[in-house]
């Protein structure tokens, strides 16, 4: 194991810009994998180095980051590297996964000397470009320590939530809020256009009222009114299988949660009509043809 080694598995719409940034910002030598040559062909440029599959980007890294669509892929990944990478290491997973997922990995690399990290981000494509992420990090304390400083070459906030499982929690709970507090603009956006008022007046005024919001300025004024949904964004689908793992956890807590029902209900509904690939602020066209049951 080579402690200027770090390994970059899954160079998504998250992981291409995580991965640049370590690239110019760790001082390591990068080491990337992707089922897909486009991001890696563009990192090489940049100064990665490809690896033909995920456990050579693993082998020798004293760090490995994974940024993987959910659970099952995190899973397969897991299982492929737990024979592969060395005793030292530490595995840090960026991917929003399933809590009890999570906390079993952990604990089975940790049979073999292998520390783990979880440490999903939070933010849009743009600020991980700008390595502007937020980061939520599961973690022990030493582990926390010595991934603290590669994690902030692509985030400007890295909050330790807890033990291993807390970042995920919190990632989990983050996106539960935000999709419910866009669930909420998308009916105002709806209820306003029916009832006269100008989208642009009603969205200027949530913005200087109280309303105002993360997710009104964005989601809202940037893909909800102008009906814009960006390519290569956080689709409905992912959007989902999110909320159904926050769901989940909320029934192990006894929580039924019926305001994530229903974004649920919505989700699903979209997934229904075609829009699962589109960006999940989509559920705003599906809003005004809803029933009331």
């Amino acid at each position: 194991m080579d402690d200027t080694v770090i390994g970059c598995i899954g160079l998504g719409v998250m992981g291409e810009p995580i991965c640049a940034n370590l690239v110019a910002k760790s001082g390591c030598r990068v080491v990337g994998f992707d089922l897909r040559p486009e991001p890696l062909a563009r990192l090489a440029e940049q100064g990665l180095e490809r690896a033909t599959s995920a456990e050579v980007a693993a082998r020798d890294a004293a760090v490995v980051f994974l940024s993987l669509p959910g659970g099952a892929e995190l899973a397969e990944v897991g299982a492929r590297l737990f024979d592969r990478m060395r005793p030292g290491a530490v595995l840090v997973d960026l991917s929003t996964a399933p809590v009890d997922l999570t906390r079993d990995l952990a604990a089975r690399f940790a049979t073999r000397g292998i520390a783990y990290a979880d440490a999903p981000v939070a933010r849009t494509r743009f600020a991980a470009e700008r390595g502007e992420l937020c980061v939520m990090v599961g973690a022990d304390a030493a582990t926390f320590a010595r991934i603290a400083r590669y994690l902030r070459c692509f985030a400007s906030d890295v909050l330790h939530c807890g033990g291993v499982g807390a970042g995920q929690i919190a990632k989990l709970m983050n996106n539960m809020v935000l999709f419910e507090i866009g669930g909420a603009i998308a009916e105002a956006l709806a209820i306003g256009r029916a009832s006269g008022i100008a989208p642009e007046a009603l969205l200027g005024a949530l913005i200087h009222g109280s309303a105002d919001s993360f997710a009104l300025r964005n989601h809202g004024r940037n893909a909800m009114w102008p009906r814009s949904y960006p390519e290569r964004a956080f689709s409905t689908r992912y959007a989902l299988k999110d909320l159904d793992d926050a769901l989940a956890l909320a029934a192990q807590a006894g929580v039924t949660a019926p305001g994530a029902r229903l974004v649920r209900a919505r989700f699903r509904r979209a997934i229904a009509a075609g829009d699962g690939e589109r960006y999940w602020p989509v559920i705003a066209e599906h809003v005004a043809d809803e029933t009331e049951g």
